[in-house]
């Protein structure tokens, strides 16, 4: 259930970022770690596809699992 958090509060930093670059085309993440192409931010990008991923198997799990 730690994990589920987690990865569903990187999942919504995620969405912000993209609201971000539809609404106003500035890329937040980034902004503060200094490009796309920095090493940092190309981390950033992969720790959130990643708890997408993760949250893809919240759609498959029964509400009583993921309660526990």
């Amino acid at each position: 259930m730690f994990m589920d958090r987690i990865a569903l509060l990187l999942v919504i930093i995620g969405a912000v970022n993209w609201g971000s670059v539809g609404l106003f085309q500035f890329d937040l993440v980034s902004w503060i770690f200094g490009g796309q192409d920095a090493l940092v931010s190309r981390i950033i990008y992969t720790v959130i596809a990643l708890a997408g991923l993760w949250c893809v198997s919240l759609l498959f799990r029964s509400r009583e699992a993921i309660e526990d």
